[in-house]
């Protein structure tokens, strides 16, 4: 086994370990589980991108899921008329063993496959650091499309996923909370152009994040 490999094993033990001993030492203590706002309240027009589509979880995926609540939704920019679609899925807990499924994960499952993988830095409104998030390709059949995607907790944007297990059990001892959020963006790229997809999904990003930052609890 490489070297690589025995650091990532390492590293997915100890992450393991203490997520274990957070569910076990916490468990006693009663957990602070905010209120939120329902997802479907989120604004249908901003920043010049109005939504033109929804689509509801279908209840066999969402059985799975697990979330507390989703929004599936289709948003379209004014000027150009170019697409994003932007996924929500918010956990009150994560106690009962219901946590966000990564897309790198899911997207395999509906036939999507990876092309690239990495992350990208984006600037955003309000917030004096760029946040890194998650940036995917996949393709299905003849079709591309640019995901970005993060988890999102108590005003934390974490794109990798062990970080966001870390930060469970530190927020869980702190704060007796282990909510979280899963946020994702999904541009097609029309005639190849990722970098052009690419820069939709940022342009969506930083119009949705704001409202974003007022909905989900912190």
């Amino acid at each position: 086994m490489s070297l690589v490999n025995n650091k990532f094993s390492r590293v997915l033990t100890l992450v393991l370990l203490l997520q274990a001993a957070m569910l076990y030492g916490v468990a006693s203590r009663a957990e602070l589980v905010p209120s939120l706002r329902p997802l479907a309240d989120f604004p249908r027009g901003l920043a010049g991108w109005n939504a033109v589509g929804e689509f509801p979880i279908e209840p066999e995926i969402q059985e799975v899921l697990r979330a507390d609540d989703t929004l599936n939704r289709i948003y379209q920019r004014a000027y150009d008329h170019a697409e994003a679609n932007l996924f929500l899925a918010f956990f009150k807990t994560q106690r009962e063993g219901q946590s966000p499924h990564s897309p790198k994960n899911c997207l395999p499952g509906n036939g999507w496959q990876p092309v690239e993988t990495g992350v990208i830095s984006i600037e955003l409104p309000g917030r004096r650091n760029a946040i890194t998030a998650n940036r995917y390709v996949a393709s299905h059949g003849g079709q591309k499309a640019v995901i970005i995607y993060w988890y999102q907790s108590h005003s934390r944007i974490i794109a990798d996923e062990y970080a966001a297990k870390f930060w469970l059990i530190v927020d869980s001892i702190r704060y007796h909370r282990s909510d979280t959020a899963l946020v994702r963006v999904v541009v097609p790229i029309e005639e190849g152009k990722a970098d052009g997809a690419t820069s939709v999904a940022v342009a969506f990003v930083k119009a949705v994040f704001p409202e974003l930052a007022g909905l989900l609890p912190v």
